[in-house]
């Protein structure tokens, strides 16, 4: 299965369901993104960072990690993370992601997800590796 690469902020909110998916997972670091590199093919879980306006959705660790062109060669989804509260613009950084980047959004999730939200990605990984190999 290929691996998740993932930016969790202070609140660790992503970090723990990546955690809870049990998957081979690297962590974008919150200094020095622009010189941490993927060599290999990878979905990108990201939290959402906006409010009702939508500006700044995309952390800006995220926006350095994927302006390298060979981090950004080897990504395959996205998958946000939102609040619900803040209505259209819940896991908007997923679609800002997936639409610049021409990659397909492959799901969202509230915060720290729930337990389907777990069983969810982690069938849905399974599915998505196993069609990328053919």
């Amino acid at each position: 299965m290929g691996l998740i690469v993932y930016y969790s902020s202070r609140s660790e909110n992503t970090h723990r369901f990546v955690a809870k998916l049990g998957l081979r997972a690297a962590r974008i670091p919150s200094s020095g993104a622009d010189a941490f590199h993927i060599r290999e093919p990878f979905v990108l879980v990201v939290p959402t960072y906006s409010g009702d306006d939508g500006k700044g959705a995309v952390p800006k660790q995220v926006i350095r990690f994927l302006n390298d062109a060979e981090n950004r060669g080897h990504l395959r989804g996205v998958i946000a993370a939102g609040n619900s509260n803040f209505g259209e613009t819940y896991g908007l950084a997923g679609d800002v992601i997936s639409q610049k980047c021409q990659v397909p959004y492959l799901y969202r999730f509230e915060l720290l997800g729930t337990e389907d939200d777990v069983a969810n990605v982690k069938h849905g990984m399974e599915r998505f590796w196993t069609r990328e190999q053919l």
